[in-house]
């Protein structure tokens, strides 16, 4: 803003905003929307992210949405230093911030939070790719974990519940719980997917339950 002042020959903020109101621009995520640039000359990276004289933009627009944008993308979720990595700044705030208003998810994971996207079905995604990535005793469960996540990830919603139940009837005691934690799903889901399992209460051609999901909108007629 100094600058542009300069630039203008002003001392008043007004001035510049109406000069820039003139043309297309952004404000850095970085410093606290300090700095401006012209939208035509960024070239984002494979992050959407770009930096100048060490302020950072982002194709997104702000932190918030920035920040999002990034957990919900990253195929395994971030931890804080994760993200903080790739955006240059701090994140802890803002993915507090995201969290509170149920822009996004997060899991207590090796004693750190570990954020993840809002939706449920992309959650466990990224949960069960997390997983993946510990470390393994050898290779074979390496690739094991591997193959999990990738079949995993082409189930249905009901499907993903019978496979955990299946998964946890191999386990035996404490199966629920260490299902629901390599795959991100909660305990009930899974001992549900096991109970219909065993009373073969299972419909092959739904994915939910008749009558689940949201009621059907009914058209309104006009009063005359």
């Amino acid at each position: 803003m100094p600058e542009m002042k300069a630039a203008l020959g002003t001392q008043a903020d007004a001035t510049v905003f109406r000069k820039l109101a003139t043309v297309s621009y952004q404000t850095s995520y970085s410093h606290r929307g300090g700095f401006y640039t012209l939208t035509s000359i960024p070239r984002f990276d494979t992050h959407g992210l770009w930096c100048c004289r060490g302020a950072w933009f982002s194709r997104h627009g702000t932190l918030l949405e920035t920040a999002t944008i990034s957990v919900e993308s990253a195929p395994a979720g971030y931890l804080v230093g994760e993200l903080e990595r790739v955006l240059q700044v701090p994140a802890k705030d803002a993915l507090r911030q995201l969290v509170q208003a149920g822009r996004l998810h997060r899991e207590s994971y090796r004693g750190l939070y570990l954020y993840l996207a809002r939706d449920r079905s992309r959650c466990q995604e990224q949960w069960a790719a997390r997983q993946a990535q510990e470390p393994s005793l050898d290779s074979h469960q390496e690739e094991y974990r591997a193959a999990r996540v990738l079949f995993y990830s082409l189930l249905d919603e009901q499907q993903r519940r019978l496979y955990a139940g299946l998964e946890s009837l191999k386990q035996g005691h404490g199966g629920d719980r260490q299902l629901a934690q390599a795959l991100g799903l909660d305990e009930d889901s899974v001992a549900r997917g096991r109970r219909e399992l065993l009373s073969r209460e299972v419909q092959p051609d739904r994915v939910r339950r008749a009558g689940g999901g949201r009621p059907r909108a009914e058209k309104k007629r006009p009063i005359s």
